[in-house]
């Protein structure tokens, strides 16, 4: 279960419905029974569905969910239909198409990326920061999480990873002492710190480090950073972060990383959903 809390929902349908539909009410529609069908324009992985159709249940229409979240969708294929006044529809129709349109796009972009990924190493994960726009958490995560993704980071309370930016602040024997340290004081957590060559990889792995992000290494040097660094320590664990989208993942795959770090799947156009009205008695 992925957890989008009632006022997350409630927020979002807030943003554009502003105690009441100026348009609907001049035309005096609001009591019309009607129906909405709503499907991607072209193939896509579809996501916001559940989302959607709790967009609708919340001013009282109701909501059928045709298809799930995750699911390849050929373009026009209905995955969910929504039924009450036109008032009811009209309310909250736009933003559960923005929920869905960009919700679909992330899901799509992920799955393409892991596809690519996995045809090259099909042990490697692909995993999603937390470098989303500030406030669509919910939405953008569960998004790449259906595309078939996993997660890097949710928060800075959750892991421990050291980035060259906390290392400003000490000198680097010091950090390299702090890291057996940090592994007895958090026996539940593992290590991982950042590193910015090859050699610093290594060094990181002598000390103790247990998960190694290289950051934006081309794929020849992080083939040799897991050659080597597997020779010192076979338990360490790689991942490549740092520009990997959909057009390099299998190069990153095949030069041996365990997880590739992203968040372009955030970024870029979102799926075009169609909501079709219809004005009809009750169907189900």
């Amino acid at each position: 279960m992925f957890f989008v809390p009632e006022s997350r929902i409630e927020a979002w349908i807030e943003e554009d419905l502003h105690l009441m539909d100026l348009t609907v009410d001049a035309l005096g529609i609001e009591d019309r029974p009607g129906c909405v069908e709503c499907f991607p324009k072209e193939d896509c992985v579809i996501a916001g569905v559940e989302e959607a159709a709790r967009i609708f249940r919340a001013v009282g229409a109701l909501a059928e969910e045709v298809r799930p979240s995750g699911s390849r969708l050929p373009a026009g294929t209905v995955c969910l239909r929504a039924e009450g006044t036109a008032g009811q529809l009209h309310a909250v129709y736009k933003v559960a198409q923005n929920v869905m349109e960009y919700a679909s796009g992330i899901a799509t972009r992920t799955a393409e990326l892991v596809r690519n990924a996995r045809a090259a190493s099909p042990s490697v994960e692909v995993a999603v920061t937390r470098k989303h726009f500030p406030g669509t958490k919910h939405l953008s995560v569960r998004a790449a999480l259906v595309g078939g993704a996993t997660v890097h980071r949710l928060g800075l309370s959750e892991s421990i990873l050291v980035f060259d930016q906390h290392r400003a602040f000490m000198d680097e024997a010091e950090f390299l002492s702090s890291i057996p340290r940090m592994v007895a004081r958090f026996p539940e957590r593992k290590i991982m710190a950042e590193a910015g060559s090859v050699e610093e990889a290594v060094r990181f792995a002598e000390a103790g480090v247990q998960v190694i992000q290289c950051e934006r290494f081309p794929p020849d040097a992080l083939r040799e950073c897991v050659e080597r660094v597997r020779r010192i320590r076979p338990e360490v664990r790689i991942s490549a972060a740092g520009g990997i989208d959909a057009d390099n993942a299998a190069y990153y795959a095949a030069a041996g990383a365990d997880v590739l770090i992203t968040s372009w799947v955030y970024f870029g156009r979102p799926q075009d959903v169609k909501m079709k009205f219809y004005a009809v008695q009750a169907r189900f």
